[in-house]
């Protein structure tokens, strides 16, 4: 026959086990409070400067960089040194300086020499005359070794030096207007009734085969004056050969012509005022 279990001495003894379990918390806690205060001890006694230095190089080892669609430039030099490199003493890296932008009145000045270059025979026989500012640059034709009289076909003679003139011309970025000018004898034929069409047509012969030599149209322009431009008499025979011209006008910019206008008012302006 089995032995009633005594109730009251079983409760004793688990009482008993569970009595003390209440010390590894506390004794854990304790351990915890001391390492609180010997790290805080650690950092009251940190040197300040060395401890601003640490906390900038876990900055910047941590810090993430913004988002950006941009590719990454791989060996690219850097134009700034940020103040955790100079803090922890990495060297400066070197500045690549760009090259500053060419003086316009340079470009022009360079242009107008290769195109010297290039049709140096023709301007030693006074045919082909080449002045420039910084503006533009002027190539001045006499239409006698481009036209026959009253007409806007380009001699044989003519085609060398456009091609030479349009070998240089292409390679530049540059706008460029083709000006007609005649003199002012009158003209009525079925073809050009008055000289506006004559000197236009002469233009646009020369725009045409600058296109055909590789020159983008979207650069050329066709302009003609008629005889309402001279630059020599036209009651000699000399002022009228002078003033039967085609001139080639490269722009430095687009807006060159409206730049010159503005400057010429203002100039004016304040010559009356004064």
């Amino acid at each position: 026959m089995r032995k009633p279990v005594n109730s009251r001495r079983s409760r004793t003894l688990e009482q008993t086990e569970n009595v003390d379990r209440w010390l590894v918390s506390y004794a854990d806690f304790v351990t915890l409070l001391f390492a609180f205060f010997v790290v805080m001890y650690a950092i009251s006694s940190v040197n300040e400067g060395k401890y601003r230095v640490l906390s900038d190089t876990l900055v910047a080892a941590f810090k993430v960089p913004p988002k950006s669609n941009e590719p990454i430039q791989i060996g690219k030099p850097l134009e700034e040194t940020s103040t955790e490199q100079k803090v922890i003493g990495v060297p400066k890296p070197i500045r690549v300086e760009q090259p500053k932008v060419e003086d316009q009145k340079v470009k022009m000045a360079r242009i107008a020499d290769r195109v010297r270059a290039s049709l140096s025979p023709l301007i030693d026989k006074d045919f082909i005359k080449v002045t420039h500012t910084k503006l533009w640059v002027e190539i001045e034709i006499n239409t006698s070794i481009l036209y026959s009289s009253g007409s806007s076909e380009l001699e044989i003679e003519a085609f060398t030096p456009l091609k030479k003139l349009a070998t240089v011309l292409k390679d530049l970025p540059n706008h460029i207007d083709v000006e007609g000018h005649t003199d002012n004898l009158p003209i009525k034929t079925a073809k050009y009734p008055s000289n506006w069409e004559l000197s236009a047509s002469r233009a646009a012969s020369v725009v045409h085969l600058f296109a055909k030599q590789g020159i983008p149209p979207q650069r050329l322009a066709a302009i003609g004056f008629g005889q309402f431009r001279p630059i020599g008499d036209n009651k000699t025979l000399k002022g009228r050969r002078q003033n039967r011209r085609v001139k080639v006008v490269i722009l430095a910019d687009k807006n060159s012509r409206r730049v010159a206008q503005i400057e010429k008012s203002e100039k004016a302006s304040s010559s009356g005022e004064k």
